[in-house]
């Protein structure tokens, strides 16, 4: 992945976790939120992670629908 891609990605992967609110709910403890990631990792790595994945997309892809929804407004 060259440079420019990687900043791209490193940004908008910035902008979902704010955009989750998980930066004004941990009061924008980096260990609190890396330790999070780490639990994510583990749960998609566990036995029902195919399972959890879907339900974890499922999710996203219906808050994007309602943000953009609520955009057009």
């Amino acid at each position: 992945m060259k440079r420019r891609e990687r900043t791209r990605q490193l940004i908008e992967l910035g902008g979902l976790v704010a955009k989750a609110g998980l930066i004004e709910l941990t009061g924008d403890d980096r260990a609190a939120l890396y330790g999070m990631m780490l639990e994510i990792t583990a749960r998609l790595r566990g036995d029902d992670g195919e399972q959890t994945l879907l339900l974890w997309r499922r999710r996203g892809q219906r808050a994007f629908a309602d943000d953009a929804e609520k955009q057009e407004r």
